[in-house]
């Protein structure tokens, strides 16, 4: 047989392999966040950024996925977890209205910490006492964990609270004397703080949260999903990749 055609046949032979490991796509997980700067957010050119979304969709291709990364308000979120139409949100465990409805990686990512923001010169308050008939100011859609929970729903401190949906907003809301207190978060609002330059305001910590990939029940791969994800982290983790948030 001639040289050319048995070349020939050999490249006929192994097309159909090679053919199949190129079409052959990644497993797509949709992957859903809301705005909680520095870790997720959408940026000036639209797309989503931050680092626990650049962390998530390395962990995915390291794992052999594909992400499919949108921003949604913070409810539909939640909402898409509890049904199966969101797979994967990059978060804090503990919301209320997800329990018994999602599964929490075996790995921590980072921390975030909830913070009681007050005005400069102005008295440390007690916490809860000091909150008796004052001002809150809170963001829009986002939940609380115990003890801010039970003090926001107890009729005895006769708290007003108010809601506004930027960090920026919140703080400006606070130097205007719009609110006594506000409560949030401390990457949010260190962030906004170093692109304003102002100096922050004093803080007293209420919680600390751990942030994990949080994946919904219902998606029948779940368990594979998180254990894939969790192996990816650990094996990038030994490589000596910075994994830090």
């Amino acid at each position: 047989m001639p040289v050319t055609l048995a070349c020939l046949l050999a490249l006929l032979l192994a097309l159909p392999c090679w053919a199949q490991s190129v079409a052959e796509p990644r497993p797509s997980v949709v992957v859903r966040y809301f705005e909680f700067p520095p870790f997720s957010f959408t940026n000036r050119q639209g797309q989503p950024d931050g680092s626990v979304l650049r962390l998530t969709r390395r962990l995915l291709e390291e794992a052999g996925y594909a992400g499919d990364i949108r921003a949604l308000p913070s409810a539909r979120v939640y909402a898409g977890l509890a049904d199966g139409s969101v797979q994967l949100w990059p978060g804090a465990p503990g919301v209320p209205q997800l329990q018994d409805k999602v599964l929490e990686a075996g790995v921590t990512l980072g921390q975030v910490t909830l913070n009681l923001y007050y005005r400069e010169g102005e008295p440390r308050p007690n916490l809860p006492g000091d909150l008796r008939g004052k001002r809150l100011i809170l963001l829009n859609g986002y939940t609380y964990r115990p003890p801010v929970s039970d003090w926001l729903r107890d009729p005895r401190l006769r708290l007003q609270l108010t809601h506004t949906r930027t960090h920026q907003a919140a703080l400006a809301m606070l130097e205007r004397r719009r609110g006594d207190y506000l409560i949030d978060y401390d990457s949010p609002i260190d962030r906004e703080l170093r692109e304003s330059g102002d100096a922050p305001p004093p803080a007293i910590p209420l919680l600390k949260l751990p942030v994990k990939l949080i994946y919904s029940r219902h998606n029948p791969q779940a368990e594979q999903l998180r254990d894939d994800l969790d192996r990816a982290y650990q094996a990038l983790r030994e490589a000596g990749v910075d994994l830090d948030i």
